[in-house]
């Protein structure tokens, strides 16, 4: 099931997010100072690709950690997590589509703050 959900989640714009965690990692990296969230957007991009079956958890409580996701979410947080929202409401208008709305609603909360957080298979 978590395979076809996956499917079905990349066809249908799973594609569209991960590539925008994508296009924000690439981003960060072109820049020198962009590069301590760089490892932060690909492993995001990863999980907003395939979503279903894995979880994000917190993985450092640091100051550095703190430091980085404040001004990621000044810099870019917003912006992604405005996509994920708006494509949740989206597919929350449909029963069929709840369970990806669900999905965009938890990668909005990460792209909130990324930095300091790990993607693990459940």
């Amino acid at each position: 099931m978590r395979t076809l959900m996956n499917v079905l989640w990349f066809i249908f714009g799973g594609w569209i997010s991960g590539s925008l965690w994508l296009l924000a990692g690439v981003v960060l990296a072109i820049t020198i100072v962009g590069l301590p969230w760089t490892p932060a957007a690909f492993r995001m991009a990863g999980f907003s690709y395939f979503p279903f079956g894995k979880i994000a958890v917190e993985r450092d409580y640091g100051e550095v950690s703190l430091l980085l996701n404040i001004l990621w979410l000044i810099f870019a947080g917003w912006w992604l997590a405005l996509h994920h929202i708006v494509l949740a409401v989206a597919l929350a208008v449909t029963i069929i589509g709840l369970p990806f709305a669900w999905q965009h609603v938890k990668l909005a909360g990460l792209a909130l703050a990324p930095v300091g957080r790990d993607v693990i298979e459940v």
